[in-house]
């Protein structure tokens, strides 16, 4: 959808495979991110109050850790007490693990350590299923049994769910929390020039993610993106150094742009590829109009990481 002078209704250049990309004079590079397979639950947690509600979720879903085969997790939205089964306020929340054929086995152990000590442990919380899939994970051997025999199997809400007695109380959660398998690793780029615009347009991004269902950004604004390449292997993955920008004097194979002083990346997850692409085109739109990006891009490691490769020429 073009005009006769080749500008499209969003006011970027898509003409032709070598036409030059670009969203309201913020220049987009011709490039790609690299997604791979990743298996996920997604659950609802409820609490008494909103307090207790973000401690619980914030905690649950904190750490990213699936570069040292743990999990990592995301808040997807905020629910209101009419969207809960318990009516109270609510919140959707993703865990994740790397695919593999051990996934499952991970991915119960990572959300009985999550639960346990992220959520069961802040007062008047309860989980809840959240997603129709095939395969589930039964929460009596992993977080039931804190009950320490004490535990019992309810119909609440009309869902089977486990009673945990707590000193302050009960914990309620849901006995099959199903799982599926989904897209990790998307990615946007945002080339800034400092880190209060970098900043903006971060926060930005995050909230235009979390307005499409089925996608989390698992580090919020990542202000350390890394590299498949490593020095010290031991520790896992270093800083990406051809783009920071403090380094850029100092490096012969810098990537920085001049006025480039601040490069946040934006980690997407999603229940789908679609979800993925969806949300990354949401992150680059939302920065329209902010002067402080000078770029918008996304990182790739030559085909090194995922098997999936999502060209933001296409999102355009």
């Amino acid at each position: 959808m073009t005009n006769s002078g080749g500008k499209s209704m969003q006011n970027f250049l898509v003409n032709d495979k070598m036409a030059k990309l670009e969203i309201n004079n913020i220049p987009v590079e011709d490039t790609y991110c690299e997604a791979f397979d990743g298996l996920f639950v997604r659950i609802m947690i409820t609490a008494g109050d909103e307090k207790r509600l973000k401690r619980a979720v914030y905690s649950f879903t904190a750490l990213p850790s699936t570069v040292f085969g743990e999990a990592e997790g995301g808040i997807e939205k905020w629910l209101s007490r009419d969207e809960t089964p318990d009516g109270r306020i609510g919140a959707i929340a993703q865990i994740w693990v790397n695919y593999s054929k051990n996934s499952a086995n991970v991915l119960e152990r990572e959300l009985g350590k999550r639960v346990r000590q992220g959520i069961l442990v802040v007062p008047t919380t309860s989980v809840f299923n959240a997603i129709n899939s095939e395969t589930g994970i039964d929460t009596m051997n992993r977080i039931g049994h804190c009950g320490d025999g004490y535990e019992t199997v309810e119909k609440r809400f009309g869902r089977n769910v486990i009673n945990i007695p707590l000193m302050m109380g009960e914990f309620l959660i849901e006995k099959e929390l199903g799982y599926a398998k989904g897209i990790m690793g998307g990615n946007v780029w945002f080339f800034c020039k400092d880190t209060d615009s970098a900043l903006v347009a971060g926060d930005r991004a995050v909230d235009a993610v979390s307005k499409v269902d089925g996608a989390i950004t698992s580090f919020d604004i990542c202000s350390a993106g890394s590299k498949v390449e490593t020095k010290y292997p031991e520790i896992g993955p270093t800083t990406n150094h051809p783009y920071c920008p403090t380094l850029k004097e100092r490096i012969k194979d810098s990537k920085v742009p001049e006025g480039v002083n601040s490069i946040p990346e934006i980690v997407i997850n999603g229940i789908s590829l679609d979800a993925v692409k969806s949300a990354m085109k949401a992150a680059i739109y939302s920065v329209k109009g902010n002067s402080g990006v000078m770029k918008i891009s996304a990182g790739n490691y030559d085909g090194k990481l995922g098997r999936y490769k999502i060209y933001l020429r296409e999102l355009l």
